[in-house]
């Protein structure tokens, strides 16, 4: 059950992400994080995952000057997951592909719970690379840092991890990339 919290968080994150847009478009980026939560609750996630979810690129994003509030708020588990989310705290960011190694790398530690997180913030971003590829072609990649390959890399490395790591978002991960890098 989702109590009043979850919708403090709705309220934190439309306000923080307010203007912002999707990659290529003008869909309201608080698109993404309503999806994401929604993705997580469908995997059983809980409502701190839920939370976590609608938040997780606060930091990144909107500045580390939103961790202690995230953790006033909505609490230490919240504020971890977001973190275990976060690719970098820094401002300006480091390369693409370094960034993405590191995180790569780190998922090995970090808990199922913020995994799942995770997971579904790929699920719903693999979504609409393959909606938007359907749609565009090759034009696509210009939108990113990295080439189709870097992409194609970086997507089926975190499956693999998530798949290793038995994170039931995986499998349906797994049939996005696929679709999108057949």
């Amino acid at each position: 059950m989702l109590t009043e919290t979850y919708k403090n968080a709705l309220d934190y994150a439309l306000h923080a992400h307010a203007g912002q847009t999707r990659k290529g478009g003008d869909i309201p980026y608080f698109s993404h994080l309503i999806g994401v939560s929604c993705l997580v609750m469908e995997y059983d996630g809980n409502q701190d995952q839920a939370i976590a979810a609608l938040l997780h690129d606060l930091i990144e994003d909107c500045g580390i000057e939103h961790q202690p509030i995230i953790q006033e708020k909505f609490g230490d588990a919240v504020v971890q997951m977001v973190m275990d989310c976060t690719d970098s705290v820094t401002f300006p960011k480091p390369a693409w592909k370094v960034r993405k190694e590191n995180y790569i790398e780190s998922l090995d530690n970090k808990a199922d719970a913020s995994l799942l997180v995770s997971c579904c913030d790929k699920i719903h971003n693999a979504r609409a690379i393959d909606r938007d590829y359907a749609d565009l072609g090759d034009k696509l990649w210009s939108r990113f840092n990295a080439d189709k390959s870097g992409v194609e890399w970086y997507y089926r490395s975190l499956t693999e991890k998530f798949l290793n790591r038995g994170i039931p978002a995986a499998n349906e991960l797994e049939r996005v990339v696929a679709s999108i890098f057949q």
